[in-house]
Formats: C-alpha cells, sequence, structure tokens
C-alpha cells in the first residue's frame, strides 16, 4: 500500500511542477474550467459530459506528456539541435491536434445548446 501511495504522490508532484512551470498547462486548465461551467449551466446530457471529460483529458494529459519530453530532450541535449528541435515540435504538434479536435468537439456540442437558447 505504501508504494501505491508513493506512486500517486510523486503524480501530483509532477503535476504541480508541471502547473508551476508550464504557462500552457495553466491555460489549458482555465479553458477547462470554463468549458465545465458552461456544461453545467448548459446542462448537457451524460454523453456530452463524458465526451467533454475525455476531451479535456486527452489535451491536458498530452500537455503534460509534452512538458516530461521538452525536458527530458532539455536535460538529453542542452545545446541547441536540430533533432532535439524536431522531438519537442512533433509533441507539441500532437497537443495542438488534440486542442483544435477538442474545440470542434466543443463546438459541436454547446453549438447545438447554445442555438436552441436563441431559437
Amino acid at each position: 500500500m505504501n508504494k501505491l501511495i508513493r506512486g500517486f504522490s510523486y503524480a501530483i508532484k509532477g503535476i504541480r511542477v508541471a502547473l508551476r512551470e508550464q504557462a500552457n498547462l495553466k491555460i489549458h486548465l482555465f479553458i477547462s474550467c470554463l468549458v465545465v461551467v458552461a456544461a453545467y449551466f448548459l446542462k448537457l446530457n451524460t454523453i456530452e459530459w463524458v465526451i467533454i471529460l475525455l476531451c479535456i483529458a486527452l489535451v491536458i494529459s498530452l500537455e503534460l506528456i509534452n512538458s516530461s519530453i521538452e525536458a527530458l530532450v532539455d536535460l538529453i541535449s542542452p545545446d541547441r539541435n536540430e533533432q532535439a528541435g524536431k522531438v519537442k515540435d512533433i509533441a507539441a504538434g500532437a497537443v495542438l491536434i488534440a486542442a483544435v479536435i477538442a474545440s470542434l468537439i466543443g463546438l459541436i456540442i454547446f453549438g447545438k445548446h447554445l442555438f436552441s437558447l436563441y431559437a
């Protein structure tokens, strides 16, 4: 049981470090909070909530993975290196794709509810 608790404490420590050091993670979390508040007020159904929460989890998880990849690349290759730059760009691209698709999904789900308010 101690090993399990230690594992959780390491994970929480990693999230705290990322929150302190990664501006993009703060932005994703802020937008996620706005989305959750909007979902509550628009009374999304269960399936819509699940989809929204999965999108949030995907984007934030990818941002954490991207941050860890960037830290590792900086550790291994502290000087400017073209290959290191490619690795970091590819990881950032994964976050961008997830964020864009999550935004489109949000527009679809929230758009339906917002249009019904004004129809």
